[in-house]
């Protein structure tokens, strides 16, 4: 069915957010949306939710085919999609797609665990379509990093996932700048004319990277309250410095165990991009910057193609 001239339809179905993609037989998209209505927003009503979308991508939404990645597969999504392990290469994922009970028009990309040489598991949903379309791109081999509320830093060889480090650098950026001591010290202050709105300060921001030395960050995040305390940073700065840490923290922990001549790209938004490139280059290494759309579409074309 994916073959003809049936529609298609890829969606990436998030936490809080979905995107969903129409292609064409030769890949192209030719309708796409996007709206808040998440895995948990829609929970328990994900398939009313999916059925009344539809119709505004496709004047065929009945016949459509619809594969879905991302917590739309996860314990409070639509359907529960296994794991799978590091031995299943990327390029194999049409042919472990989790069809919806009653459904088999409505299948789940699955997503990935792998544990690290001491045995912890760490696991992604999502980020493995997009990363299926940097292999179908050509790019098999190197680090990729998908910055975001939890950022996750993968390594492929030939196309098989090798290790997946997440760090939850936006999650405890948003928290941290939000509630505690920290928030509090870094509330910026008035200034005439232009309310309370804090300046975001570069110099700042590469302070924080260069403190953010891998082992030791529960005491580095105290620094940013330390350092307005005591005169050496104003308040208005420590949300920069903050960043800049909890990046810095993530980057240093992936490079001291990389070699340099390994690939480094990126997946993300053009201004998480910048931050990460303004960073990596601080560190001495440089980000290959891919746009989240098109390694997503070419995700999904490679699905439609091959299950």
């Amino acid at each position: 069915m994916a073959k003809t001239d049936t529609p298609w339809v890829g969606v990436d179905w998030g936490t809080t957010h979905r995107r969903a993609y129409v292609l064409d037989t030769a890949g192209h998209c030719t309708a796409q949306a996007d709206d808040d209505q998440g895995a948990l927003t829609t929970r328990g009503r994900h398939a009313q939710s999916l059925a009344d979308w539809l119709p505004t991508l496709t004047p065929s939404p009945i016949d459509c085919e619809v594969v879905m990645s991302g917590m739309v597969g996860s314990a409070f999504g639509w359907q529960e999609a296994p794991y799978l392990g590091p031995e299943v290469a990327l390029e194999a994922l049409p042919q472990h797609l989790v069809s919806i009970p009653g459904q088999p028009q409505r299948r789940i990309v699955p997503g990935y665990c792998v544990r690290n040489a001491q045995g912890q598991p760490d696991v992604m949903r999502g980020e493995e379509t997009q990363l299926l379309g940097a292999v179908a791109m050509g790019l098999r081999d190197g680090w990729f990093v998908l910055p975001g509320t939890h950022s996750k830093w993968v390594l492929l060889q030939d196309g098989r996932i090798q290790q997946l480090r997440t760090y939850m650098t936006g999650e405890l950026f948003a928290l941290l700048s939000s509630h505690g001591t920290l928030a509090a010290a870094a509330q910026p202050t008035p200034t005439t004319g232009s309310g309370n709105g804090a300046l975001w300060s570069q110099p700042a921001f590469a302070d924080g990277v260069a403190a953010g030395i891998p082992g030791a960050l529960a005491n580095q995040l105290f620094s940013a309250r330390a350092r307005v305390v005591s005169g050496d940073m104003p308040a208005t700065q420590a949300q920069a410095y903050l960043s800049g840490l909890l990046i810095g923290s993530e980057l240093q922990d992936v490079l001291r165990d990389l070699d340099r001549s390994t690939p480094l790209h990126l997946i993300g938004s053009p201004a998480l991009a910048e931050t990460y490139q303004v960073a990596a280059r601080q560190l001495g290494c440089s980000l290959q910057v891919l746009a989240p759309r098109d390694v997503i579409l070419s995700g999904f074309h490679f699905i439609k193609n091959h299950s």
